[in-house]
């Protein structure tokens, strides 16, 4: 049965798509066969495979909306052991849709039932927001990671995050574990950048990843030609921390 991990933080620009896109691609890279599931509006993770979020169908969108919709008939391949069940800019409206349904928070849970038993990992990219479409991510998955920019107003959201998590956990999902924090946009030779970390790991202990996210170029860059940071630039600091993060959660010693 696949690991099903849902990346989520309601402050964006922290790193959860570039965290789903490059892990997933190195959980791929180690022969795991894994499927990325994107159920943002913005559809970053979906334009960034070079697939067009404005004409694209089925999509996520249509797993979550219409009752005879099926994993299958979204999916698409990505890369070797790599796939995507890709979001349209629909997905804006998705909420007001789903807003009458008695089963709207299962909706995505209820879908990705059809094929977890043909991938090893599941990871869910979700909205920088705590709505309909991020409660969905989180009681489709068992796992949860928050990535955190190394900057002090960061910290401040991430008590909200888990918040959401524990109400979630408790009232709905109790399987639903913090699988950990993640440190992103990490300015080496910062004094600001560590001060965040050390504050981080001070309170969260060891619930914070070893692995911390640099503020990598390559990172910002790689989308822009559709490929994984691991694919555009394999020996740059932010492909050698997404593998370090892939060993992390694997239970294996970084590299």
């Amino acid at each position: 049965m696949a690991r099903v991990i849902v990346v989520a933080n309601q402050k964006g620009g922290v790193g959860k798509t570039t965290t789903v896109s490059n892990l997933g691609a190195a959980l791929a890279e180690r022969g795991k066969r894994v499927l990325l599931v994107d159920i943002d509006p913005q559809a970053a993770l979906t334009a960034g495979t070079g697939l067009d979020p404005y004409r694209l169908t089925p999509t996520t969108y249509t797993l979550l909306v219409h009752d005879d919709s099926r994993l299958r008939e979204v999916v698409k391949p990505i890369g070797e052991r790599l796939w995507l069940a890709p979001a349209s800019v629909d997905l804006s409206a998705a909420e007001y849709a789903m807003a009458s349904l008695p089963d709207r928070t299962q909706r995505l849970r209820q879908s990705l039932q059809q094929g977890l038993e043909q991938v090893d990992y599941v990871l869910i990219d979700t909205p920088p927001s705590l709505g309909l479409l991020t409660v969905n991510g989180l009681l489709a998955a068992e796992e949860l990671i928050i990535p955190v920019e190394c900057r002090y107003l960061a910290l401040r959201g991430v008590r909200s995050m888990l918040e959401t998590m524990w109400l979630v956990h408790d009232r709905m999902h109790p399987q639903l574990r913090l699988l950990g924090l993640l440190g992103t946009l990490y300015k080496e030779g910062s004094h600001h950048s560590q001060e965040v970390l050390n504050e981080l790991r001070a309170v969260f202990k060891s619930r914070v990843f070893q692995t911390v996210i640099p503020d990598d170029e390559s990172l910002a860059r790689a989308p822009a030609a559709r490929q994984s940071v691991l694919l555009y630039q394999s020996v740059s600091d932010g492909a050698v921390a997404y593998r370090n993060l892939a060993y992390e959660i694997e239970g294996l010693p970084a590299r």
